[in-house]
């Protein structure tokens, strides 16, 4: 028979163990940053068929597995299948991040993003939509800079060391370029609203007058193709670059826009894809960013989450996740969608 210390001693480490092993226990099923918990950790998804066709591209039973979570801002998502990694642009804290099959948790990429300059400032200043340039370099949209950049290191061995490739028109610097994209022959497309202007449209720093639609040629000339439209954000082509579409987030005319493209990279024939006031009386968000699967499937975020339309332009129906959805990004195989959605990263499997 033990001593009563001792069997006090016994019961007092048997329950400090248990405690301990309660708490180990709710860290790991509360943290983002477990591989364990990533994998069983899903947000609610709702979806929302304005087609039976909807179906054909996505699982009625798709779930949306988070990834990370606890940002103050996603946006920006982009695949690089050569490095099996997801980037994607915090865009408060000046950061960008990677996430990567097996990890952890999403890991700081590049800090500073957006802003490099010398002080503190507010707003938006970090890096928005990101892509790479033909030749397989990094591109970011940075807010703070107010410029598009393209990182001078290597993909697999990241810096925050970048190069202007185009930061004002007619001798005025950009609003703030919000996202881009090249076409096959290596022109770059990109949207210039005021987000991250510290005061936006009140800003005193704000040169440019209006909210531009740009191309700078492979040849390195810039275009003003549009000024006509109030806050133009995502933009893709359309298989066969004979067509733009380009998101307008503006609660007043909360639109998707397509143009066709003409030879020169001009754009003509002006129209609204769809008008979503319908939705957006009644759901938070606007249209912001999209992308265009090479069957001509567009996801594209907008007011109640991600809007998916089929390639004759009808309306298939929405991926709800009960969060402000920015932007979106497709693996090389078009059958998982990356979504960052306010605070969280997710992945949402498609057919």
């Amino acid at each position: 028979m033990k001593p009563a210390n001792q069997i006090s001693l016994t019961v007092f480490v048997m329950v400090l163990l248990a405690a301990c092993s309660g708490n180990s226990t709710d860290r790991v099923a509360d943290s983002s940053s477990s591989d364990s918990a990533k994998k069983e950790a899903t947000l609610p998804l709702q979806l929302i068929a304005a087609q039976e066709a909807l179906y054909e591209v996505i699982d009625r039973e798709a779930k949306a597995e988070i990834l990370g979570s606890g940002y103050a801002w996603t946006e920006g998502p982009l695949w690089i299948p050569s490095e099996g990694m997801l980037l994607f642009s915090e865009i408060p804290a000046n950061r960008v991040h990677a996430w990567k099959q097996g990890a952890e948790a999403p890991e700081v990429y590049l800090d500073p993003a957006g802003f490099t300059g010398e002080g503190t400032r507010g707003g938006e200043l970090g890096s928005n939509g990101l892509l790479l340039d033909p030749e397989g370099n990094l591109v970011l949209c940075q807010h703070g800079d107010r410029r598009l950049a393209r990182m001078t290191a290597p993909i697999a061995n990241p810096a925050a060391e970048y190069e202007t490739i185009v930061g004002e028109f007619n001798n005025q610097r950009f609003n703030s370029p919000n996202d881009a994209v090249y076409d096959a022959a290596g022109n770059l497309y990109f949207t210039d609203p005021p987000y991250g202007l510290e005061h936006r449209m009140e800003d005193p720093a704000k040169e440019i007058p209006y909210q531009g639609v740009y191309r700078y040629s492979q040849a390195g000339d810039l275009s003003l193709l549009l000024d006509s439209l109030t806050r133009p954000n995502g933009l893709a082509f359309f298989p066969g670059e004979n067509h733009l579409l380009i998101a307008n987030s503006d609660p007043e005319k909360p639109y998707w826009y397509r143009y066709a493209v003409a030879e020169d990279g001009s754009l003509s024939q002006g129209e609204i894809y769809r008008d979503a006031s319908d939705v957006g009386a009644e759901e938070p968000g606007l249209p912001d960013g999209l992308k265009i699967r090479s069957d001509g499937t567009v996801f594209a975020t907008g007011p109640g989450g991600v809007w998916i339309f089929d390639p004759e332009g009808q309306e298939l129906g929405r991926i709800d996740v009960g969060q402000r959805c920015s932007n979106v990004a497709l693996n090389e195989t078009e059958d998982v969608l990356f979504v960052t959605a306010d605070s969280y990263v997710l992945r949402i499997e498609l057919k």
